[in-house]
């Protein structure tokens, strides 16, 4: 497995601080979650972890080596990501997509292997496409291309993970089979997320950003709290327990900058 931390990571776009010194770590085999408004650097620290941008101060280490000292081989090798709204921009077939994830461990002339094959039939087995893999990508609907992104994912065999939104476009059933999915591969992931249940019931650790820092983190219960929830995200929430399962649960209940008579007034507008 691996392990993912940064320290005094900062990132700027034609003067615009992005992120300002940020410290994260995400653990060895757990799923950490980054929560945060839209614009909280959420998908721009996941490119940084990827090495797809360079930070102007700080560091990325993978256990204990620098981003900058592993080679874009080494990295793919144990690293896969999966963005949000990739598109393939050839006539190519889900499995070809798939099969992209071996690229890594193959020269550069060499065809897929009996080994190979078999690692790409299992990611398409996890992710319910076995049925679609002959299909044309831009034939999928937007939950399936994501599942197929992930299944590239899975042929990459990573000890970590990074994934930008990844139940966009999923219906009910698809979020949680995926999310379930990443709790059971034994992989560090790291995962930006909107949905604060869903955060709560598979995440190991989180992450809350708000204007490009980090304002807490730790377990579920340390950091989705009503007053943090209320300070980043100006709602009024309710936290307890779900009675059926145990998990955090967050009710949303009014935004927070609203007065109590402006909402009396929608419900009685006499």
């Amino acid at each position: 497995m691996g392990r993912i931390d940064t320290t005094e990571l900062r990132f700027s776009v034609k003067g615009r601080r992005l992120l300002d010194h940020i410290g994260m770590e995400a653990h060895d085999g757990k799923v950490t979650g980054l929560l945060g408004p839209n614009g909280s650097g959420k998908s721009t620290l996941l490119r940084l972890l990827a090495g797809l941008r360079r930070p102007e101060g700080g560091a990325v280490r993978y256990d204990d080596t620098d981003l900058t000292a592993l080679g874009r081989r080494a990295l793919a090798r144990r690293l896969a990501v999966v963005e949000q709204d990739v598109t393939a921009h050839h006539q190519v077939t889900v499995r070809q997509v798939v099969e992209l994830g071996r690229t890594p461990f193959r020269g550069r002339f060499d065809g897929l292997g009996e080994e190979d094959r078999r690692i790409v039939d299992a990611a398409l087995e996890r992710t319910d496409l076995t049925d679609k893999q002959r299909r044309s990508w831009h034939t999928l609907s937007g939950g399936e291309k994501q599942r197929a992104q992930l299944a590239r994912a899975l042929a990459q065999e990573p000890r970590e993970i990074l994934l930008d939104e990844p139940t966009n476009h999923l219906d009910i059933r698809h979020q949680l089979e995926l999310l379930d999915l990443l709790t059971s591969l034994d992989v560090t992931c790291v995962v930006a997320l909107h949905d604060l249940n869903l955060a709560a019931r598979y995440c190991d650790h989180l992450v809350l950003l708000q204007d490009g820092g980090v304002v807490a983190a730790g377990a579920p219960e340390s950091v989705l709290t009503p007053d943090l929830i209320k300070s980043v995200y100006g709602v009024e929430v309710l936290v307890d327990r779900e009675p059926a399962t145990g998990t955090l649960r967050i009710t949303y209940l009014a935004t927070a900058t609203r007065s109590t008579t402006e909402r009396e007034k929608e419900l009685d507008p006499r």
